[in-house]
């Protein structure tokens, strides 16, 4: 469809529009007229494709066992390194006096896809050897664990997870965790390595070399998987001290002595088997997009489409672009739980996409996107399109490769860091890092029938 919206052209509109000089506009301003026209009558195609090994870029750890209707079967387990304590408190302790561990698992609001109910149970196992890198999603375990070093297992659910409470920058807040007990001799070979060996906290991979870290499953059970997004060793111990009045005390004290982070080496090892009745749905045609390592989108974007619509039309007047957007309406594919369509979508040129995930990439809106689902429209916007238009039309001529027409859409997960609003500027959310969707169980068709591909564009007729 195509919208033309005709106006009087005045001279502040002709001062804001890109490329005008004193030559081509003239000197009789009045005469001038300006047309806002809206093209929207291209056609996007696609088509779904497998991704079933992404590559590990979080530090969420997703960890259980579903099966749902209308999505499939998914397992997760995970492989993690961890980061030392930079000081652990050697004052007044010795390996001794440390009493006990656990590891804490924790989870932020519901952390879970599934029912809450189900019994489950998980097994935590010491890495005996090096993590290579990189990790991918079809990562085997195999011979990087011992099944007799069993380090602990707990039962755990949504509904058996217990209340931390934290004070940061003086506010209370709090999260749900799930604690395994760990052997104490865990803790003391860490203290003791900490005082003869300080060089071994020096950093995450001379850290790694004492301690390779851990292999975490699902040992019983099905239902659920949970997403766990901060896991660290938590030691207690006693510390004797003497008062101003010079009296001896003996006090208990809780210290982290590693944790899982951005920095360290980890892995959600991802087996998904997707409902026959989806697999059917791509067959027939239908655009499906599934995570965590499922499906994704490859598009045929109609690029060259739009550019030789704007140039036929535009003619010898002059035309300054001023928006390009696609606007792709979602379908729920109806499953048990009600498992939502991915939160958010990256759109990259296909040849990119792998060197996008390894190099820890953000979106430039020349040759990668995102775009956030909103479940009032029930869609996915990209509006951002502008300098991926601009960029070909002055650089390439106006002439589009299978490069720039061929993009895939992918599911991620986006961290953001939003800064506090000042008295001149208010607060502002900036992206921090994208990789592949791993956080939970997702999945959407993507009505590429229905989807909107937009150029706004002011012409004006001299």
């Amino acid at each position: 469809m195509k919208k033309i919206f005709n106006t009087l052209l005045v001279l502040a509109v002709l001062l804001g529009l890109q490329s005008c000089t004193d030559e081509t506009i003239g000197t009789s301003l009045t005469d001038t007229r300006s047309a806002i026209i809206e093209d929207s009558s291209f056609v996007l195609t696609g088509h779904s494709v497998l991704n079933q090994r992404v590559q590990a870029r979080t530090s969420t750890q997703l960890v259980g066992l579903l099966k749902a209707d209308g999505y499939g079967t998914l397992s997760s387990e995970v492989v993690t390194q961890f980061i030392p304590a930079a000081l652990i408190d050697t004052m007044g302790v010795s390996s001794e006096m440390i009493d006990s561990c656990r590891l804490m698992l924790a989870i932020t609001g519901d952390g879970f896809t599934g029912d809450s109910k189900p019994p489950m149970r998980l097994k935590v196992y010491r890495l005996n050897k090096q993590l290579p890198s990189p990790l991918y999603s079809d990562f085997d375990p195999t011979g990087y664990y011992d099944e007799d070093d069993l380090l602990g297992s707990t039962a755990y659910s949504p509904l058996s997870t217990t209340t931390v409470y934290q004070e940061s920058g003086g506010q209370t807040y709090s999260y749900e965790a799930v604690f395994v007990p760990m052997p104490v001799s865990l803790a003391r070979d860490i203290h003791q390595e900490y005082r003869q060996h300080p060089e071994t906290f020096s950093s995450p991979s001379a850290f790694a070399k004492f301690f390779p870290g851990i292999y975490i499953c699902n040992s019983y059970g099905s239902g659920r998987v949970m997403n766990f997004n901060k896991t660290e060793l938590q030691v207690f111990y006693r510390k004797a001290s003497t008062t101003v009045n010079e009296v001896d005390t003996i006090t208990s004290t809780r210290s982290t002595y590693m944790a899982a982070s951005p920095e360290t080496l980890q892995d959600n090892i991802i087996t998904l088997d997707v409902d026959a009745s989806v697999k059917q749905r791509i067959d027939d045609g239908q655009a499906i997009i599934v995570a965590p390592a499922g499906y994704e989108v490859q598009l045929r974007f109609p690029i060259q489409d739009i550019i030789d619509s704007f140039k036929a039309n535009v003619g010898d007047d002059l035309g300054v672009i001023n928006k390009l957007e696609l606007t792709i309406p979602v379908e729920d594919t109806g499953t048990a739980y009600n498992i939502s369509p991915p939160t958010n979508l990256l759109m990259v040129k296909t040849s990119q996409k792998d060197k996008f995930i390894a190099g820890d990439s953000l979106t430039n809106n020349k040759d990668s996107f995102y775009a956030v689902y909103s479940s009032t429209t029930r869609s996915y916007v990209f509006n951002g399109l502008r300098p991926y238009l601009l960029n070909i039309i002055n650089n390439q001529n106006g002439v589009a490769t299978e490069d720039d027409i061929n993009l895939t859409v992918t599911p991620v997960d986006v961290t953001t860091y939003t800064t506090a609003a000042t008295y001149y500027t208010a607060a502002q959310t900036v992206v921090t890092k994208i990789a592949p969707q791993v956080s939970t169980p997702a999945i959407a068709r993507l009505r590429l029938d229905k989807a909107k591909v937009k150029i706004t564009y002011s012409k004006l007729m001299m």
